[in-house]
């Protein structure tokens, strides 16, 4: 059996692949790759990342993922280097900074270890890192592309630190009930851009409805997209030992099977 390489010499081979995919007479398709080409593909693996996760976690897939995953820094850290401004080992030592300074509990003289303290040291370090690059505000720092269930929940997390926030889920819903009614109310003008606006209050509203609840939205409506994709293959299924598909049956006959479909997940 091959020994196992050590850390340092498993990361030398894959920077050396990446400037070797790089190189002038390397891949044609990396050559051509900018930090805007490749940046959907870096959200795209840090997702696949924690798919692998939610499905057990799935080991096997979560050792490949996160490989890909690294292959994307790699694949920054590399276009950065060409054009002067950083490499690879610059990114390790400012996120391993990073990670002293703001656990002062642990690396610092401070012996403060309980959950609480680590939070506001956390807070107070990211408070102060913000302030030097001149970002002010209490909602400062917030990535603008997140997903947006994401962003909104981050959003209004940090504005319920200052005391912007509701009591309780209840006034949450009385927003959201709210929301609702605006939204009914512009449905017989059919206006695109006010139909927009307002289906957007709706989902900032549900976001923050399930961040006060300690619930992540976007897990919320990836099990929703999960649960209808399963019933509504549930319906297809059910109407194939018929002969039928879905495009031969009336709305009427589809939600009759969908009824089916979640009766039979109940037993």
């Amino acid at each position: 059996m091959a020994e196992t390489p050590t850390p340092e010499a498993a990361l030398s081979r894959l920077l050396a692949i990446m400037a070797r995919l790089r190189a002038p007479d390397g891949c044609p398709w990396d050559q051509l790759q900018d930090f805007q080409t490749i940046a959907p593909y870096t959200i795209e693996e840090a997702f696949e990342v924690a798919d692998a996760i939610r499905r057990g976690p799935d080991f096997p897939a979560l050792l490949d993922e996160l490989g890909d995953l690294l292959f994307q820094v790699v694949y920054h850290a590399r276009m950065a280097e060409e054009l002067g401004h950083f490499a690879f080992t610059q990114v390790a030592e400012a996120i391993s900074d990073k990670m002293v300074r703001r656990h002062p509990h642990v690396f610092g003289e401070a012996a403060a270890r309980d959950a609480g303290a680590q939070v506001a040291a956390w807070e107070v370090q990211k408070a102060a890192e913000r302030a030097a690059r001149a970002e002010t505000g209490a909602l400062a720092g917030i990535p603008t592309n997140l997903p947006a269930l994401t962003r909104a929940a981050k959003l209004t997390r940090r504005a319920a630190r200052v005391g912007f926030d509701w009591p309780d889920a209840a006034g949450v819903l009385d927003k959201l009930e709210e929301e609702a009614a605006e939204l009914r109310a512009e449905l017989p003008k059919a206006d695109p851009s006010r139909l927009a606006d307002e289906v957007g209050d709706l989902l900032f509203v549900l976001a923050n409805l399930a961040r006060k609840l300690d619930l992540d939205p976007e897990e919320c409506l990836r099990g929703a997209n999960a649960k209808f994709e399963r019933r509504f293959q549930g319906v297809e299924t059910r109407l194939a030992t018929r002969g039928l598909t879905p495009g031969d049956t009336s709305l009427e006959e589809m939600e009759s099977e969908w009824q089916a479909v979640k009766k039979a997940e109940k037993q």
